[in-house]
């Protein structure tokens, strides 16, 4: 069997996180239709858009490695959106549902940045620039949810930095 390379991890782990995105789109627009809060409406659904412009920048670096996009089932993001499932069912419809949302859609933000910011340290460690700039952007927009996600659990104002960047157009 052939020794397995950083190009092959960094490959297996853009499959896993192609797939994890995708769900995560689901995940935003259920939890956007469960929320109560106008602004906590507001935001899944605009990272909803972001995350759907995401899976798009996905296939882009796929393109720029020259591997076809597809996915591999991504069992910690199966785990997170059963387990917000579950708090949808338990705590759904209650005072607690936002926060609740909240919490869940943030582990799904940090799983998230550890993903990007692992593909873009290896984009950039392999000379795949156009990848790693790509990634780049997508952290940085997750980033930006988790902020924001942080201040609407406060309960504080929103900054306008905060709030998600507009969509960047397709190059």
């Amino acid at each position: 069997m052939a020794e397995k390379t950083l190009k092959d991890a960094f490959y297996e782990t853009l499959k896993d996180v192609y797939y994890a995105e995708k769900k995560s789109v689901q995940a935003l627009k259920k939890s956007a239709r469960a929320a109560q809060a106008p602004e906590l409406k507001s935001a899944f659904t605009t990272h909803a858009e972001e995350s759907a412009t995401q899976v798009e920048r996905l296939v882009q670096v796929f393109e720029s490695i020259e591997k076809t996009a597809r996915g591999k089932t991504c069992e910690a993001m199966q785990g997170l959106t059963s387990e917000m499932e579950e708090d949808l069912e338990d705590f759904g419809g209650t005072e607690a549902s936002d926060d609740v949302l909240i919490g869940c859609a943030q582990a799904i933000e940090h799983y998230e940045i550890a993903r990007y910011g692992t593909l873009k340290s290896w984009a950039q460690k392999l000379g795949y620039t156009e990848a790693a700039e790509l990634l780049g952007q997508t952290l940085d927009e997750e980033k930006r949810t988790d902020t924001l996600l942080t201040q609407l659990a406060g309960g504080g104002a929103v900054a306008a930095d905060a709030a998600p960047a507009p969509r960047a157009r397709k190059k």
